[in-house]
């Protein structure tokens, strides 16, 4: 069967991504190497996370605000060991002015070094710890609740699109508290959030636990993340939360007056997902013939074709399609009116549904004269976009009919692509393997995507973790995390010998 796209899945599934995102007009290179330009339909996907994320984070009572782009180097060196995980990654700014150099080009001006170097923003817990410990004086205070929609800059070496690049747009939430229990109720109650968010709305199931430590974000006493299975086999980390303990309060001087008029260090806490959430999405439900958008977050729901053939007939046919837009919008699915477009391009019909088609869109309906005088549509599926017989799947419906059904339409495709992910990521699930050499066998096929391996794991620390972290960074496989809803397991950890006290997931990972 002939596919929309040049290269499939299971030929080159780096390739097809990359393809997946210049046919379906979602980002592109920017000329700044890791950095890229965010499109419409790519930009309209990450408002639609946006908004349903952040209406998520203001029913916890937490506000937003906005903190400096710069953060000065000396809020960064009052916290070594969180320095020390994002020195290699931080874009440094030394000087506030050009030159010419005498050639036609411009240099810095040595004379307008800084005095103090200024570091573009890889992560917020310094700057906003800083503000927090002029904010918080007392218990009355407490707990704090902040988030920020932002961009942040990390210097990577081997960037990909949306997965890791140099600069990215995310959300960071940075929160203060009385105690240790107050904080590890709201790291986990973020953690929670994104779970739902990643099932409900992105239609990518995941799993939610604790990274083991040598996992931990820098300076963290615990770190959590949501954990996918893409197409090809590979976990991506999409979202984590961190409970902090002490130490970045203590750093920024974050203290409050307790009930009893002592002073005492605030517990914080810090959550956050990004534009991959993007990528996520695009590996959890693309095809062979390009994008698939969840409803949930799709910029349209519905894109309405009309088969203009620029005569006298085409006005009677843009008025039958506007009524039909009309109908719709004025519907709910999902909680939402419906999102839909009237598409009056001109063009092949048949380029603009294709083009529509690797975007992604839920419904697509094509229209001509005939149906426009029958009272008919013809609706394609984008998540069953063939029949048996290889032939796209349009299926004819009276109006009444369609515009009736639309919104359950809508729904069953977002449930239909949850479930269609979570049959596939439980198929490839292993639970097995007893031994090193089962996990070497497992991801040694190259012939097939190696799925994941489910363990018993006896919570090693110190040199006995790294000893793990050593023998699977040999097989480029790294523990994902311990899921908070699994059973005890029973046995030994395959890699200590000791009684295994949890469950861990072993995976390749983006």
């Amino acid at each position: 069967m002939k596919h929309a796209l040049s290269v499939t899945r299971q030929q080159d599934f780096a390739a097809w991504y990359q393809e997946v995102i210049a046919e379906a007009e979602m980002a592109e290179e920017s000329g700044v190497r890791g950095c890229m330009v965010i499109r419409p339909w790519g930009y309209g996907i990450w408002e639609r996370i946006q908004k349903l994320m952040d209406a998520r984070i203001k029913a916890a009572g937490v506000d937003n605000c906005y903190f400096p782009l710069f953060i000065p180097l000396s809020y960064f060196a009052k916290e070594a060991e969180h320095v020390e995980g994002f020195a290699k990654e931080m874009a440094v700014v030394t000087h506030h002015r050009l030159i010419q150099d005498g050639k036609g080009g411009l240099v810095p001006d040595p004379e307008a070094k800084l005095e103090e170097p200024l570091i573009v923003r890889p992560t917020s817990e310094t700057v906003i710890g800083q503000a927090m410990s002029r904010w918080i004086q007392s218990w009355r205070d407490l707990p704090m609740l902040t988030n920020q929609w932002a961009n942040v800059v990390r210097w990577e070496m081997r960037t990909r699109m949306f997965l890791r690049t140099s600069e990215f747009l995310w959300q960071e939430g940075h929160t203060a508290h009385a105690d240790k229990a107050d904080a590890m109720a709201e790291t986990l109650r973020a953690l929670e959030m994104y779970r739902e968010h990643a099932e409900q709305e992105l239609a990518m199931p995941v799993f939610a636990g604790e990274k083991p430590e040598n996992e931990r974000f820098p300076g963290a006493i615990a770190t959590y993340s949501i954990e996918a299975m893409m197409q090809d086999g590979k976990a991506l980390q999409a979202g984590t939360s961190h409970y902090l303990g002490t130490g970045f309060a203590e750093a920024a001087g974050i203290r409050y007056q307790d009930r009893e008029g002592q002073q005492a260090l605030c517990h914080t806490t810090s959550w956050g997902v990004s534009t991959r959430l993007i990528g996520g999405v695009i590996m959890t439900h693309g095809d062979d013939d390009g994008l698939r958008v969840p409803p949930a977050i799709a910029p349209h729901q519905v894109v309405i074709l009309p088969m203009l053939r620029e005569d006298d007939g085409d006005a009677a046919l843009l008025a039958y399609c506007e009524d039909l837009r009309k109908a719709l919008a004025g519907q709910q699915a999902l909680g939402e009116p419906i999102r839909v477009l009237l598409d009056k391009r001109a063009g092949k019909a048949t380029q603009k549904r294709w083009g529509w088609v690797k975007k992604g869109v839920p419904l697509i309906l094509e229209i001509g004269g005939r149906d426009a005088a029958g009272g008919q549509v013809s609706v394609l599926r984008r998540d069953r976009l063939y029949r048996e017989d290889g032939k796209v799947n349009f299926v004819g419906q009276a109006l009444a009919d369609f515009t009736g059904a639309a919104a359950s339409e809508l729904e069953d495709i977002q449930r239909s692509l949850l479930t269609e992910a979570v049959q596939r990521r439980d198929a490839n699930i292993r639970s097995d393997i007893t031994d090193m050499a089962g996990i070497e066998a497992h991801f040694a096929d190259s012939n097939r995507y190696p799925g994941w391996v489910k363990l018993g794991w006896s919570r090693p620390t110190g040199a006995a973790l790294e000893a793990v972290v050593q023998k699977l960074k040999s097989l480029k496989l790294t523990v994902r995390n311990t899921p908070m809803d699994s059973a005890a397991p029973s046995g030994t950890c395959l890699f200590t010998g000791e009684p295994a006290v949890e469950t861990i997931y072993v995976a390749r990972a983006y």
